[in-house]
């Protein structure tokens, strides 16, 4: 079976499909709506003039008015409706390269919403989203929002609060911001770019703040200037600014101005160039305004190559303005209007990328960034809820995190978020951090709420999770919770907080307890390592999943690693596990008795997508030489397999261990390293 796809981004299939539909003449202009026919022996009246050609794209429109707010409209290029949802948000709205929905509202407490693998066409869930709400927030009248995508910062428009707050992209509750930037008037709507970290803000006094250095100043930035969009006399021409666009590229800024807000025609869009450099009176290349304009309340904008898509609020239209950086000033009227109840924010809804989990690709030569290690030392020691990176050739160390609390297990989603397991034998409970861009930007740093979150509670069912597997395309994460009474494999979107159920629980059959799990997205299988020495694998899980089963009871397979067709004596207890659909093979760590430092072995199992039963191993290590004792965690990357090695504390590399001889080999690198618990290469985004 071939599952490459969630049913969410089937969905965003069928809606960009649907898109294309209404865009199949809109290329080269819709036709105009026919005229009345005329009495015979009178013309007939003329028709309307067809819509431009502009290219097939989707867009989402947040709605705020008194009988749609709080949804989200997506529509075609041509703003023609192709679905609504329910975000309980009316403000500000993003949709980031990862697929993801970061929505402000202000209808009723101030906050900021996420969902995760957004299809605009599923209305928001606690249980595959999350929020920012409190009086911990200072949040007032959070209005637009910018998304930096490297380092995961959301950054929000605060008007009442006359700010900008900054949060952690994986933030959740009622936390306290990062920083909080005051501005000299209340600010709207802003951008920011990463690249240069500058932050453009558009203040609702008609002005343009401008801060330089605004991450690297630790969000305590010194340099302002103030940019004013002025004729050439020096004499503002701006009221009240709210959208706002900018072009890295070029240096290009677009502005729109809602002028008197009780007022519905005296609008403007403003053009200014070199704008990063800009300070003071600066003269806009160009300048829209006017009766013919339809401007009146312009409250968002909307850059798609050259044509400026604007929410017009007063005048109930979604305007678009072809060309826009170039032409001639004046009352220009829209290349197309389009009636829209009291549109508040506009963004492009995208058909994304595949995402390939590293963890998906064992053998296909790639570089990488290293190798993330988590310890996990029996007393608490110096190294206590790390999780440190490595090179490679586990040479050197790269970068270190403090989860502050024991943890278990580490692993990455396509973001570079990390997902960590921990649990507290005293309370018997268990749960996950989710880590704001662990991968690349935490060197040195602890957990924050301001930028993390947590998932765990009585509903979670989590009480001994150890080893995870990230699926990022579908936006899931398996968790293998090993606990005595209550074993299972829990299935999460990383997304939720706090005290949610999981999506699905996967029950292995006797009572088989779950270390590990590696869910293969080629076939839709799902790999258990159970510590009575066998691996349990379940299949179609996600097709299950989709159509509403929430516990899957019994395995599908069971695979009994064996020698010579007999299974291996006891004691047996199988810990990482790692399954590669292009090879076909399953790579398997045992630890054997965990009180013992020298029985631990590597398994290789060829054709374990159709193995069931006794299967005899292709590659089997173990002895002295190779140092395994109690191998608790192994990923498959380039052909190689490293493992988390607890008991002699390193980390090991066996290369090219599918073709491996068996025996007592030794591993090809290694490294001292106290406790560790998982590891997890690294890929090059």
């Amino acid at each position: 079976m071939e599952f490459n796809k969630t049913s969410k981004q089937k969905m965003r299939l069928s809606l960009l499909a649907t898109a294309m539909v209404f865009a199949l003449s809109a290329c080269d202009g819709d036709d105009g709506t026919d005229g009345l026919n005329g009495t015979d022996g009178v013309d007939g009246t003329p028709g309307q003039d067809g819509a431009p050609g502009l290219a097939a794209a989707t867009f989402l429109v947040a709605n705020n008015g008194d009988d749609n707010r709080n949804t989200v409209t997506a529509v075609d290029q041509n703003a023609s409706a192709l679905s609504t949802v329910t975000t309980g948000a009316n403000e500000g709205l993003v949709f980031t390269n990862k697929g993801s929905l970061i929505q402000a509202g202000d209808s009723d407490l101030p906050l900021l919403r996420t969902q995760c693998n957004f299809d605009a066409q599923t209305d928001f869930m606690m249980n595959k989203g999350r929020e920012i709400t409190g009086a911990a927030t200072g949040l007032v009248n959070p209005k637009g929002i910018a998304f930096a995508e490297n380092t995961g910062l959301v950054m929000v428009a605060d008007f009442n609060g006359q700010k900008i707050s900054v949060f952690g992209s994986q933030a959740a509750g009622d936390v306290a911001p990062i920083a909080e930037i005051m501005v000299s008037a209340k600010p709207w709507d802003l951008a920011y770019d990463e690249q240069s970290d500058r932050l453009f803000v558009a203040l609702t006094d008609g002005t343009l703040a401008v801060y330089d250095d605004v991450a690297s100043s630790d969000f305590a930035p010194t340099v302002m200037r103030s940019v004013v969009p002025s004729d050439a006399d020096g004499n503002q021409i701006s009221i009240n600014l709210h959208g706002i666009v900018y072009e890295p590229k070029s240096n290009r800024m677009v502005l729109s101005d809602v002028g008197d807000a009780s007022v519905a025609d005296d609008g403007q869009i403003f053009v200014i160039e070199n704008v990063s450099s800009a300070d003071g009176a600066a003269v806009p290349t160009r300048v829209i305004g006017g009766a013919s304009t339809q401007l009146g309340n312009p409250v968002d904008i909307f850059l798609t190559g050259s044509n400026l898509r604007v929410a017009e609020k007063s005048n109930d239209a979604i305007l678009v303005f072809s060309n826009i950086f170039n032409g001639e000033s004046g009352d220009i009227a829209p290349t197309l209007s389009t009636p829209s109840v009291k549109p508040e924010s506009l963004a492009e809804f995208r058909e994304l990328d595949e995402m390939k989990d590293a963890s998906d690709d064992g053998i296909t030569t790639m570089p990488i960034m290293g190798l993330s290690v988590s310890s996990n030392p029996s007393t608490e020691s110096e190294t206590t809820g790390q999780v440190a990176q490595y090179s490679a050739v586990l040479s050197s160390e790269l970068s270190s995190f403090d989860a502050g609390m024991s943890i278990e297990s580490a692993a990455f989603t396509a973001s570079g978020d990390g997902v960590i397991t921990f649990d507290d034998l005293d309370t018997s409970t268990g749960g996950l951090l989710v880590i704001n861009r662990l991968k690349t930007m935490r060197d040195e740093m602890m957990y924050s709420d301001s930028y993390d979150h947590m998932i765990m509670g009585s509903e979670t069912g989590l009480i001994a999770p150890k080893g995870l597997d990230i699926v990022s395309e579908a936006g899931v994460v398996f968790v293998a919770d090993v606990n005595e009474s209550t074993p299972a494999v829990r299935v999460f979107s990383p997304c939720a907080s706090g005290n949610v159920a999981p999506l699905l629980t996967l029950e292995a059959a006797d009572g088989g307890r779950p270390w590990d799990v590696d869910y293969d997205p080629s076939t839709d299988s799902a790999y258990l390592a159970l510590t009575n020495g066998t691996v349990a694998v379940f299949e179609e899980v996600m097709r299950k999943l989709q159509s509403g089963e929430t516990v899957i009871t019994g395995e599908d397979r069971l695979i009994v690693p064996a020698s010579d067709g007999a299974a291996f004596e006891a004691p047996t207890n199988i810990h990482g596990i790692d399954y590669d659909s292009q090879s076909d093979s399953l790579v398997i760590s045992d630890v054997g008795s965990a009180a013992d430092a020298t029985d631990g072995k590597l398994y290789v199992i060829a054709g374990a997508g159709n193995a069931d039963g006794l299967t005899d191993v292709s590659v089997n290590i173990a002895g002295p030489s190779s140092m395994l004792g109690n191998p608790v965690d192994l990923m498959l990357s380039n052909g190689h397999v490293y493992v988390a090695e607890k008991s002699n504390g390193m980390i090991l590399r066996f290369d090219n261990i599918l073709n491996s001889a068996s025996g007592d080999i030794a591993p090809t690198f290694s490294m001292m390293y106290p406790a560790p618990e998982s590891v997890n290469v690294l890929a090059v985004k």
